[in-house]
C-alpha cells in the first residue's frame, strides 16, 4: 500500500470519529497543543466552540452558493448578486450553447469547486466535468466538522466572470465580524499570479496589521477600496445577531458584489503568525450571549 493510500483510508475512517473526539485530535495535531473547549480564549478556540453551541438552523442555507442569494435579497439588496446564468444538479445537464463566452462554474456547497471560463471555445469541458464531479461528491462537513454544510444540497451555478479594468488580478475583500461589528478585514490577491494567493489584514482605518495567517502577506501595498466603508455597513447589517462571521465582497470597476458568507474561516485550524494574533482575535470575540441550540447530535 502507496504512502497515499495509507493517507486516503485513514480520512475514510476519520470521518466516523465523533465530532468533538475529531476536532480535539485535529486541534492537536495542528497546534500542538491540547485544546479547550470549556474556556476557549483563542480565536481558533471559539471558532471550534462556536461549531458544538452555535447551531441556528440558518446557517446551513446561508452557506449553500444559491441558496445565500434570497438572504442578501433580503438583508441589502439584490443588486450586491453577481448575476448567474443557471444552477444545475449534473455536469451533463448544463446547456453550454446557452452559456456567454466567459463565466464562472461553482458548486454551491463547498470550497475549491470552481471553473473559471475565459474563452468558451478554448474551455476543456472534460477537465471542467471532472473538476466539478469531483467536488459534488464531496462533503465539506467531514474536512473540518463544519455542520452547517452537511445537508447542503450540491449543486452546479454558473455566474457571470468578474474582470477588474486594466488588470487580471482579482480582489476579493473578507470582513470579519465579531458580535456584529467589523473589527479588521484582509485583501486576497495573486489568486492568478505565479506567486500564488497572499493575504493582508487591515484595521477598520485600513491600517495594515502586523500578521499573517496561513498565507503570506503581498510584497504590495493596497490603496483603500473606494467602498470600503460601505462594505462595512453592509457586512454589519449581514452580520446582525450572528456571534461570528465572515462576510466576502468583490469591489470591480468600482462596483460592489457579494461574495460568501463563511462562519470558520480556515475551519478554525489555520495558525497565525505572530502567534498571539490568536489571542487578540479571540478577545474581540465575545460568547455569552450565544443561543446553544444545538439542534440534535452535536458529536459530544
Amino acid at each position: 500500500m502507496t504512502k497515499k493510500d495509507m493517507l486516503l483510508n485513514a480520512k475514510y475512517f476519520l470521518r466516523f470519529l465523533p465530532d468533538k473526539l475529531y476536532i480535539r485530535l485535529y486541534y492537536r495535531a495542528v497546534f500542538k497543543k491540547k485544546i479547550d473547549l470549556e474556556n476557549p480564549k483563542t480565536f481558533n478556540e471559539k471558532l471550534q466552540w462556536l461549531k458544538f453551541n452555535d447551531r441556528n438552523p440558518l446557517y446551513t442555507k446561508l452557506v449553500d452558493k444559491y441558496e445565500v442569494r434570497e438572504y442578501i435579497k433580503k438583508k441589502i439588496g439584490e443588486q450586491y448578486l453577481v448575476h448567474i446564468y443557471g444552477v444545475w444538479n449534473k455536469f451533463e445537464e448544463i446547456d453550454f450553447e446557452k452559456l456567454p463566452n466567459q463565466f464562472v462554474l461553482k458548486c454551491t456547497h463547498d470550497s475549491g469547486g470552481i471553473v473559471i471560463c475565459k474563452d468558451k471555445s478554448k474551455l476543456n469541458l472534460k477537465e471542467a466535468k471532472k473538476k466539478i464531479n469531483k467536488s459534488l461528491k464531496r462533503n465539506f462537513f467531514y474536512i473540518g466538522r463544519e455542520w452547517p454544510y452537511k445537508d447542503v444540497k450540491p449543486r452546479i451555478i454558473a455566474e457571470k466572470y468578474l474582470q477588474e479594468e486594466n488588470t487580471e488580478d482579482l480582489y476579493d475583500y473578507k470582513f470579519m465580524c465579531f458580535n456584529g461589528k467589523v473589527k479588521c478585514s484582509f485583501i486576497c490577491s495573486g489568486r492568478n499570479k505565479e506567486e500564488g494567493l497572499s493575504v493582508d489584514f487591515y484595521d477598520i482605518n485600513w491600517n495594515k496589521m502586523p500578521f499573517e495567517r496561513k498565507y503570506k502577506n503581498s510584497k504590495n501595498e493596497f490603496e483603500k477600496p473606494k467602498n470600503y466603508e460601505k462594505m462595512i455597513e453592509l457586512s454589519e447589517i449581514l452580520s446582525k445577531e450572528i456571534p461570528f462571521v465572515r462576510v466576502d465582497f468583490y469591489e470591480v470597476n468600482g462596483k460592489i458584489y457579494f461574495g460568501e458568507l463563511t462562519f470558520y474561516p480556515g475551519s478554525g485550524f489555520e495558525k497565525f503568525n505572530p502567534q498571539k494574533y490568536d489571542e487578540v482575535l479571540g478577545s474581540w470575540l465575545e460568547l455569552k450571549d450565544v443561543n446553544k441550540n444545538n439542534g440534535g447530535n452535536n458529536g459530544a
